[in-house]
This record gives structure tokens, C-alpha cells and sequence, in this order.
């Protein structure tokens, strides 16, 4: 690949990414519900499920996944349960000053970590910028494996670049609001934001 390449892929994902979408509501939603530490470990989900594409399609899948849509379409609906359920844990449970620290430390990083895998995987805007997108800034049938990590490098520290200051914002509103009507209010609208990321994805 050249570097014209490389750049284009660059800027193409930076956009993309950028554009609001099921991962950044759900990441948004994270972030306001449960704090820095909690969303970070959900964008790095997010970041592995962008990385699973792109080997997909380097490795020449992007035809194996039209092919067998049906598997697809139940990683989306897995994904689309799971925010639900997110959803409704943050609608029923109050947020407040007394248990916010006791929910940092339930050891929940890892499914943090699973949820922003879980959105990535069942994001309809993520699947169509790799396996449609992606063939067209890439051409898969000269790439090297230095190619690829070069690839996959890029998507890290771009997708890092994009997402850290939307839930470092998101972060920092949750704790400038410390009363417990400011709370629960927070939690509402973080159910709100994660029952939106599901139906997002379910109507496309």
C-alpha cells in the first residue's frame, strides 16, 4: 500500500467514526452511567470488534459474510438484547452518590469490555464501512501482512483519537452531577441513550 492509501483509509474511518451512531451512544451512555474507567474498557470493545472486520475483509471474508448473513444477523440481534438489557438495569436501578463507587468496583470491566464488542459487531454503519467501504480504499488483493498491521495500528489510534474525548466529556458531566434528583435523572437518560443504540440497530 502507499501512503496516499493509508491516508485515505485514515481519513474515511476518522469520519465515520466521528458520525453519532450506535457505538457512540452506547459509549456516550457508558460513560455517564458508570464513569471514565468503565467506558474506556467498552471503547476498547469497540476498537476489537472494528479490528475484527478489518482482518475479515484482509483476509477476504467480505464474501463468507454476505454469504452467511444469517450469523450476522444474530450477533445484531444478540447485541440489540443486550442494550435492551443494559437499558432496563439503568432505568430500574437508581444511580446514587452512595453506590456509584460500589459499582466502579464490581470488577464489571469485562463486560464493559464485551458490550462495546457485542455494538461493534451488531453496528450496521460499522459492517457496511468495512465490508463495502473499506474493499474500495483497499486493495485487498496486493496487501502484505505489513500491510495489515499498519492497518490495524491506524484503526487503534484513530478510533482512540475519536472516541476518548466523547466519553471523557460524557465522564465528567456524570460527576458534576452529584444529587440524587441529578442522578437519577443521569441514569434515566443513560437508559434512554442505550434503548435508543437498540433500536437503532434493530430497525436497520
Amino acid at each position: 500500500m502507499t501512503l496516499a492509501g493509508f491516508l485515505a483509509y485514515s481519513g474515511a474511518l476518522a469520519v465515520a467514526a466521528a458520525i453519532p451512531g450506535p457505538g457512540v451512544t452506547a459509549l456516550v451512555a457508558r460513560a455517564l452511567g458508570s464513569g471514565f474507567r468503565s467506558s474506556l474498557a467498552m471503547s476498547l470493545g469497540l476498537i476489537c470488534g472494528d479490528l475484527t472486520y478489518l482482518t475479515a475483509v484482509v483476509l477476504g471474508l467480505a464474501l463468507v459474510a454476505q454469504t452467511f448473513g444469517t450469523v450476522f444477523l444474530v450477533i445484531k440481534w444478540l447485541g440489540v438484547a443486550y442494550l435492551a438489557y443494559l437499558a432496563w438495569t439503568f432505568w430500574r436501578s437508581g444511580i446514587t452518590p452512595e453506590n456509584v463507587e460500589a459499582r466502579k468496583g464490581r470488577g464489571g470491566m469485562f463486560s464493559a469490555f464485551l458490550s462495546g464488542l457485542t455494538v461493534t459487531l451488531g453496528n450496521p454503519k460499522t459492517m457496511i464501512f468495512y465490508l463495502a467501504l473499506t474493499p474500495t480504499l483497499v486493495d485487498l488483493r496486493t496487501i502484505t501482512p505489513f500491510d495489515y498491521g499498519v492497518l490495524a495500528v491506524i484503526t487503534i489510534l484513530v478510533l482512540l483519537v475519536v472516541l476518548v474525548p466523547y466519553l471523557a466529556l460524557a465522564a465528567k458531566a456524570r460527576w458534576l452531577l452529584r444529587t440524587p434528583r441529578a442522578l437519577k435523572a443521569l441514569n434515566r437518560t443513560a437508559a434512554a441513550f442505550m434503548a435508543g443504540a437498540a433500536a437503532a440497530i434493530a430497525a436497520r
